[in-house]
């Protein structure tokens, strides 16, 4: 789920004609945080600037999850620091997990940025704002235990109207050795249900067709009456009575419009539950995809990683998935080279994959984070040739996968929602398949957000080619 993402957004504060500039990086939720950074910031009289030419403040909300993604970011900001020559009054912050994971570093050692502010922080920024300036700088990376940023309204900028995220809960509990997420994203809290189902009651009213729940971990939400709780056998009876959990949030956000696509993202494989199986099924609005991580195919590997389950129970959970819903689409992360892993680790990793055939997977090489129990605990062991090499072979095996079972898509007809134009080619739409597949078709005379019925006439590894046969009018 760690697809890597740019995403410039701008605004300019009213009063002081002071102009911002935002581009984020990394997974969905910095997209959703962006979102929110905007709307907490228009309130306080900023709307968007021309471009970053035009900007006083630079934003850059960061990822932390790969090493390479932090140096890409680093670059960003040295070159940032050498446009302040030419510009001295331009403020220049980072947000997000780079910077709750080196805090004060950014500011003093290296002397990149103006303001720090972490992912719990953003509605201080305001304030952190207003005390930079000669020679000052602001920093917040204080985590929170309560902070959802539920009643705000994120500012959907840059949007193609049609698919829209929406995050129903913050940070992660699962310490997964090789992660930094806990460290920068805090501990796990569920937003308020009522306040999740307002906003996507408003993005049906504003037209959008498609709605992403996010969460680090969206399988253990979970909300009760008298708010946030991680534990469910901790409620009292009359708690569990009133509670929400992830697969009756579900249900309850599919019925706010039946034209309206649900997606959600990610699960985690010890927490997704029959129940949560059972209600995509129940509700043909509620896409048949699940992104499933498994890091790995080794259950000694598996035990290293700290990922609570082992490479037989991942297997029944797939099995469960295919038995319960035959057609769904099953996406995976996968980590070559983790501490300690041998040939015989790789070559489960492998098998695997071709057990459960992944409609497409994120991989990468492993990649040591700061403050990491592996980092603290464990040594990187594995030769960077070795793990170049796993990683080949891991891609390798997953094209071909892909491409086979896109092969087999050949002559079917699936229901896709338009999207917008082809990145390839503007006379052409884009959308996804219920199984969260890239189709490529004829544009004739439909629009984004339409629903149509697609006969498949080719394929290539990463997507599939047809034309419109039929107009549908829900998913």
């Amino acid at each position: 789920m760690f697809e890597e993402t740019a995403i410039k957004k701008e605004i300019t504060e009213n009063t002081t004609n002071k102009k911002m500039f935002i581009e984020s990086y990394g997974c969905a939720m910095n997209f959703a945080d962006s979102e929110i950074v905007l709307s907490i910031l228009s309130e306080n009289g900023y709307s968007q600037s021309a471009g970053e030419s035009d900007a006083d403040v630079i934003f850059i909300n960061t990822c932390s999850v790969r090493d390479n993604a932090e140096q890409k970011i680093r670059n960003r900001l040295i070159q940032l620091k050498n446009n302040k020559k030419h510009k001295p009054d331009l403020v220049v912050g980072i947000l997000g997990c780079m910077a709750e994971r080196l805090k004060t570093k950014l500011l003093e050692e290296e002397n990149l940025v103006d303001i720090v502010a972490g992912p719990d922080s953003y509605r201080d920024l305001p304030n952190l704002l207003k005390n930079v300036g000669g020679g000052n700088k602001s920093i917040n990376v204080i985590l929170s235990l309560e902070e959802t940023y539920a009643e705000i309204s994120p500012v959907r900028i840059n949007s193609n109207g049609v698919n829209a995220f929406v995050s129903i809960m913050r940070g992660c509990d699962n310490m997964c050795s090789f992660c930094v997420v806990p460290f920068t994203r805090g501990r796990e809290r569920s937003r308020d249900v009522k306040s999740i189902l307002t906003e996507i009651k408003q993005l049906s009213k504003n037209g959008y067709k498609e709605v992403t729940l996010l969460g680090q971990n969206v399988d253990s939400y979970l909300w009760f009456g008298g708010g946030p709780k991680k534990d469910f056998e901790s409620l009292s009876e009359i708690e569990k009575q009133n509670s929400v959990n992830f697969a009756r949030l579900l249900e309850l956000v599919a019925q706010v419009d039946e034209k309206m696509r649900i997606r959600f993202s990610t699960s985690h494989p010890k927490d997704i539950t029959d129940e949560v199986l059972y209600t995509i099924k129940k509700y043909p609005n509620i896409t048949n995809y699940i992104h499933l991580p498994a890091q790995s195919g080794s259950s000694r590997i598996l035990e290293v990683m700290n990922r609570n389950y082992s490479r037989e129970w991942y297997l029944q959970k797939i099995a469960r998935i295919k038995e319960i819903i035959p057609d769904c689409g099953i996406s995976c992360d996968i980590i070559s080279g983790f501490c300690t892993e041998t040939e015989f680790d790789h070559n489960e990793t492998l098998s695997l994959m071709e057990k459960c055939e992944f409609d497409f997977s994120y991989m990468y090489n492993y990649s040591e984070r700061p403050g990491t129990l592996a980092e603290r605990k464990m040594k990187d062991d594995v030769a960077i040739e070795d793990k170049k090499r796993r990683l080949t072979e891991i891609i390798s095996l997953q094209n071909k996968i892909s491409k086979n079972k896109n092969k087999n898509r050949e002559g079917k007809v699936y229901r896709v929602l338009i999207e917008g134009a082809s990145k390839r080619n503007k006379e052409e739409y884009m959308g996804r398949s219920d199984q969260n597949i890239v189709v490529i078709f004829n544009k004739l005379n439909y629009q984004p957000g339409d629903y149509v019925d697609v006969l498949i006439e080719r394929s290539t590894t990463t997507s599939l080619i047809g034309k419109i046969i039929a107009k549908a009018e829900k998913p």
